[in-house]
């Protein structure tokens, strides 16, 4: 009985299904049944009379292969014996274990693991004697990411160091040597690293003809799953096995493409059509999981992307109503809303179902304390919890020792930096201070570790300052901040920016013993893994391939989404629109935005004006409702503003002048800037600014007499 594909698929997956010769760009919108469309495909051939051993499934995880082939050998009935099915590195592991003396590899080669390579790189420093006694230089695993960044994006190790650790690049010559030492070391003993499977598979395509044509013709049907999470070495053996007229189909999504930082190259999915000349470009715009009122706002998300293919989403699915933008009063404010939003939620959706998004680690944390007070159960995906992170500990143990000097594990913590004190030191410092007279004590300890009495000191300081949480934390930080760069030399600039979260959170606090009290009182993260029946709090790129019935996305204000470092380049600025899209279309059946009005400044005690966030600001009115928090702490409907007509597609998405500080009563275009050459004015922010997009350096806030009108 053949396969009903005409009543189990939309006429779109259909024509994808069907499709089987030459190229094929399949563009699988959100939640537009991508699997169903390559499963289908998969049995369709099959029942077509191809040899299952003439299919090749190319896949960016094991599992993901695994379950469209065990679902295909279900909708056929029978096994696909010889599919070859897997990731891109077990394909090319495989492959260059039969052609190894064809690499020069003549008694084979051996697979080194993560540990091999950072060992490798740590002899190898050592024996070129670099960096020698010098505490700052960047560890064995540091000079690893930034020789796997290199080669996965192809580019150049003092543009990546330059670029994502710029505070290394006193180093880059001393990085640079050790990659081309690293990659002798490899030849020289036979070793290949996971990079490597895919290089070396690529030379051996394009140097060894006989084998091309052989895989070729072997595989005359080659699937592409996740297009858009390519390399650019990945796209090249895809075009090598496949070639340019061959019978290949890549199914992604352009608008989801959000792993620039591995190395994907969503370009890789835009110039297919190009690549491979008369494709046939497929589009699955049909939505199986959103309301179409939350696709109307997706929709919009994308609408001034600079490069796409375009599509429109649509779904049979009716909502109970449009997506929410609201509007706390400030960012500290907004923990509370969630809070209350998520219990009104949870009266129509298990906790399970319910996520709250958010682009950095760090903005959970108000929520945290505030779920935890409560007793409510959450688990959080996207890196490890705030009050969890080894530098935010450390500053932690010097506050706990600032209110208890009885607290042996904090001694532990805070002397763990000290050379030459291990723990049976700290306990015998620990006996000391409570058993002897202490300044019989500090003096000895002057001369035999310095550094300890200089914690002591500081912590006495403290003691008598009796300053405020966010004082003493200030305090502490500066007395920290070498020790800081010593221990973390490779990403102390991070962790700074983790310990100034935390001194803005301290400003909320009157007394240190409820905020090391919230510090503390996290959870049990194992508990939080085994409750099936618990909200999700998680990073948007920790979220992709997943979704809830509601959906809460926070801190949508500038310089946290999109993040600060991405509005210097337009590449980057793109890859946040993406971000946002995606996290948007998690949603099921309720979406609620959340657009702080101003930001803690806590080095002068006030609140900033924020500036929304690019994405919400371009939202038309009528795809959302509007919702103000009064001072009197709830929620006010407030009704859309009209835009401004006859003003362009962008300038035409600004916000109101209430919340984006624009005027529409200015007439906005275009200007030019001495440095930044034309831009376009998005907005203008009371009293004397613009904000500008410059083509090639992103949004830049310009006074207006720098900019000349145009």
């Amino acid at each position: 009985m053949s396969i009903d594909l005409k009543n189990q698929l939309n006429p779109a997956q259909y024509e994808a299904v069907t499709t089987t010769e030459g190229p094929v760009l399949v563009i699988a919108g959100a939640g537009s049944g991508k699997t169903r469309t390559i499963v289908y495909r998969l049995a369709h051939l099959v029942e077509q009379g191809v040899d299952p051993a003439q299919i090749l499934l190319l896949t960016f995880t094991r599992k993901a292969s695994q379950e469209m082939l065990a679902r295909a050998e279900g909708i056929l009935g029978r096994p696909l014996d010889g599919t070859s099915g897997g990731t891109f590195h077990s394909f090319a592991y495989a492959t260059l274990r039969r052609n190894a003396m064809d690499l020069g590899f003549d008694g084979g080669f051996t697979l080194m693991d993560r540990g091999d390579q950072e060992n490798a790189v740590r002899d190898i420093r050592a024996e070129l004697e670099l960096g020698k006694g010098d505490k700052s230089f960047p560890k064995k695993n540091t000079v690893l990411d930034m020789i796997t960044k290199s080669r996965n994006k192809e580019e150049p190790l003092d543009a990546i160091v330059q670029r994502e650790a710029y505070h290394l690049s006193p180093y880059i010559d001393d990085i640079a040597e050790i990659a081309s030492a690293y990659a002798g070391f490899k030849r020289k003993h036979a070793l290949l690293d996971y990079d490597d499977l895919l290089f070396e598979f690529d030379r051996l395509l394009t140097e060894n003809e006989p084998l091309r044509n052989q895989l070729s013709t072997r595989y005359r049907y080659v699937m592409v799953d996740e297009y858009q999470d390519t390399n650019l070495v990945q796209a090249r053996i895809v075009q090598k096995l496949a070639g340019t007229s061959g019978n290949v189909m890549a199914v992604g999504d352009d608008a989801q493409s959000i792993y620039a930082f591995r190395g994907a190259k969503v370009d890789n999915i835009l110039k297919f059509p190009e690549i491979f000349p008369g494709a046939k470009v497929i589009r699955l715009e049909q939505n199986y999981r959103s309301t179409q009122e939350i696709l109307d706002l997706t929709n919009n998300i994308l609408e001034n992307a600079r490069t796409k293919f375009d599509k429109h989403l649509f779904s049979e699915i009716k909502g109970r109503g449009k997506p929410e933008v609201v509007y706390p009063i400030s960012d500290q404010t907004q923990a509370r809303i969630v809070l209350d939003k998520i219990l009104e939620l949870e009266k129509r959706y298990p906790l399970k179902e319910i996520a709250v998004l958010f682009r950095a680690g760090f903005q959970s944390f108000h929520l945290e304390t505030s779920l935890t007070r409560l007793g409510v159960n959450y688990r959080k995906f996207g890196g490890i919890r705030f009050s969890e992170a080894a530098h935010i500990k450390d500053i932690m143990s010097l506050l706990r020792l600032s209110l208890n000097t009885n607290d042996l594990l904090a001694w532990q913590r805070a002397l763990d930096h000290v050379k030459g004190v291990g723990p049976k030191t700290v306990a015998k410092i620990y006996e000391a201070l409570h058993t002897q007279g202490r300044e019989k004590y500090l003096a000895s300890m002057r001369k035999k570790h310095p550094a300890v009495a200089e914690l002591l000191d500081e912590l006495d300081a403290v003691r008598r300052s009796q300053l405020t949480p966010a004082g003493t934390l200030d305090r502490l930080m500066a007395f920290y901040q070498p020790i800081l760069t010593e221990k973390f030399p490779d990403d102390y600039p991070k962790r700074q920016q983790g310990l100034e979260q935390l001194a803005q959170i301290a400003a909320n606090y009157r007394t240190m013993d409820q905020f090391l009290a919230d510090l503390s009182l996290d959870g049990d993260p194992e508990d939080d893994e085994i409750d099936e029946d618990a909200l999700v709090l998680s990073t948007v790129h920790s979220s992709k391939g997943l979704e809830w019935s509601a959906v809460i996305l926070i801190d949508l204000v500038e310089d946290r989404f999109p993040s600060k470092r991405a509005i210097q380049r337009p590449e980057d600025l793109e890859e946040e629109r993406r971000l946002m899209y995606v996290a948007c279309t998690r949603a099921k059946e309720h979406l609620s935005l959340m657009v702080p009005k101003t930001i803690y400044n806590r080095f002068n005690g006030t609140s900033d004006p924020a500036m929304p966030s690019p994405f919400v600001m371009e939202l038309p009115n009528e795809c959302f409702e509007r919702l103000h928090e009064s001072y009197s702490g709830g929620l006010e409907r407030k009704q859309n503003a009209p835009k401004p007509k006859g003003s362009s597609k962008v300038t035409n998405k600004v916000r109101s002048a209430s919340e984006s500080g624009s005027d529409d009563s200015e007439k906005l275009g275009f200007c030019r800037h001495k440095i930044f050459g034309k831009g376009k004015i998005i907005a203008r922010i009371p009293p004397d600014k613009y904000r500008i997009n410059f083509p090639g350096f992103g949004l830049k806030v310009i006074i207006k007499d720098y900019v000349e009108l145009l």
